[in-house]
């Protein structure tokens, strides 16, 4: 889970996190892992949904894309600047809302690992570290509004890579990128223990029927949908 110390924390990889900061996780490298296989170049423009410390933009940008990057953080989006400034990495970071951010602009990659912790309150946070995890009471809420947007994210034969929970229903992602007029598959997955968040909500999973008892582990999908 994020830092909340009072200073800046130091990462591997060189980067480093303002309090309160999503800090790469499991999560983060199975997105990287499928963004590698992503062809990405000079010519490529990518934007990254959701930056956090900026660490999967900044990947995308020594491959020598060009990303730009929003999140609706300012300590986020201060950390991803920071992170570019101190590795030399030419990125725009961009604060607030992605589809306003981005109004009127295409892109060949779109990629993120958005909130998508099921929630009591389906009110998302509109501050401190909760935002880059609460999602509503399904984890879905970010989700879903990725996957309306992304066909006018997305430049033709364009590639959108989403990773989440299973616990928030890949199928339901994969029915709403089809219906949205995308191919869309999961191309990898990943089963890792629970965090403390979720241990933290484990009564209200089991009433919501979203985790079994005793559960223990959650299982991470990356989807890749792409537009025609």
């Amino acid at each position: 889970m994020p830092s909340t110390a009072l200073s800046l924390a130091t990462l591997p990889g060189g980067l480093v996190a303002l309090p309160g900061v999503y800090q790469p996780q499991s999560d983060t490298r199975l997105l990287a892992s499928a963004l590698a296989h992503e062809d990405l170049g000079p010519r490529t423009e990518v934007l990254e949904i959701g930056t956090g410390t900026g660490a999967l933009a900044l990947h995308a940008a020594i491959r020598g894309a060009q990303v730009t990057a929003v999140d609706v953080s300012w300590p986020a989006v201060a950390t991803a600047r920071l992170n570019a400034w101190m590795h030399r990495l030419p990125l725009r970071v961009r604060h607030g809302d992605f589809e306003a951010r981005t109004r009127g602009r295409r892109f060949d990659v779109v990629f993120s690992n958005p909130p998508y912790v099921p929630a009591p309150d389906n009110r998302l946070p509109s501050r401190g570290p909760e935002r880059a995890w609460d999602a509503g009471l399904d984890g879905r809420a970010v989700i879903d509004r990725i996957c309306a947007y992304a066909p006018a994210l997305l430049r033709p034969s364009g590639i959108l890579l989403v990773v989440h929970s299973g616990m928030c229903g890949a199928d339901e992602t994969l029915d709403r990128l089809v219906g949205a007029g995308l191919a869309a598959e999961v191309t990898a997955t990943a089963s890792v223990p629970w965090g403390p968040v979720l241990r933290s909500r484990r009564s209200w999973l089991e009433r919501q029927g979203l985790a079994a008892e005793a559960e223990e582990r959650e299982e991470l999908v990356v989807i890749r949908a792409q537009k025609p």
